[in-house]
């Protein structure tokens, strides 16, 4: 079998053929039936632990990132019965400030690398960014998927280029940022998602938030059934983040909803299941009260 093949072999092991409107309907009969029970105090506080609180802004500075992280410090232990956020998220050239800045226990440093949020440059500079990211601290790679060899079903250099840079992030692991909103389709996003499991992926995560729609719950349900799909065929446990204007505290209780009902309990910690935001922190915080 030619290496071309063998990801249209692994593509072929699933049934892609999915339905947008099927899969809609199953979205809003689970949040119809479930959303109730999990909207509560609670949920919020565990929803506050599952958090990449993120800064990707063109103003960014080492002051101001420093600023950040000490927020995240000056949490900790501010709320006993509360857990701190999963991860703070920044630019690759910023990993090395929050390692510095940061004090806080339990909280990774996470950062946007190999030319995001467009994934337009060269591989070798994708690789190198990622390693200088992780030289400097970064724990987690968010990278984009290579959306023009995707769409032009160039598979083969689409899988290595992931299998690269996940050679590059070392001890790091590696989110693959699907950006759904380009992809529009739960059969684009379902092979997607096969594709960047199978080159390496240690998460599948929704969008990027700068360019194309961001999160939705019937991309998220799409994702979360292949993950646990994948879990099934090799038992191998991959983790799935939300990521793109989710700000609300009821839109982040709708995600939790999905998650718990379609992969269960087990994924519901942040060692399997994030949401990317900056202000869903605030919102949440807000709705917990004192």
């Amino acid at each position: 079998m030619s290496s071309g093949n063998k990801y249209h072999e692994a593509l072929s092991q699933y049934n892609t053929k999915l339905d947008d409107n099927e899969v809609a309907e199953k979205v809003a009969k689970i949040i119809a039936e479930k959303f109730a029970e999990n909207n509560n105090k609670e949920v919020y506080k565990k929803l506050y632990s599952l958090i990449d609180l993120t800064t990707l802004n063109t103003t960014d500075s080492k002051e101001s990132v420093w600023k950040f992280t000490e927020s995240v410090n000056d949490f900790e232990g501010a709320r006993p019965d509360m857990d701190n956020v999963a991860a703070i998220c920044v630019f690759p050239n910023f990993a090395e400030t929050v390692k510095e800045a940061l004090t806080a226990e339990n909280v990774k440093i996470a950062c946007v690398a190999a030319g995001f949020p467009s994934s337009q440059t060269m591989l070798e500079v994708k690789i190198a960014e990622t390693a200088l990211a992780v030289s400097d601290g970064a724990e987690e790679i968010d990278i984009v998927l290579n959306l023009g060899y995707f769409l032009s079903e160039n598979y083969e250099e689409l899988s290595e280029e992931i299998q690269e840079i996940k050679h590059a992030c070392r001890d790091a692991r590696l989110k693959v940022i699907l950006e759904t909103g380009a992809l529009k389709t739960a059969e684009s996003i379902k092979k997607a998602s096969i594709l960047s499991l199978y080159s390496g992926a240690d998460f599948l995560k929704t969008s990027t938030g700068k360019v194309y729609d961001g999160a939705t719950l019937e991309a998220a349900y799409v994702m979360c059934s292949i993950l646990k799909e994948y879990y099934g065929k090799t038992g191998d446990k991959k983790g799935f983040k939300a990521s793109g204007g989710i700000s609300t505290t009821e839109d982040a209780v709708k995600y939790y909803t999905l998650v718990k009902e379609v992969l269960g309990e087990e994924w519901l910690s942040n060692e399997y299941f994030r949401i990317g935001a900056s202000r869903l922190a605030k919102n949440l915080l807000d709705s917990i009260g004192n």
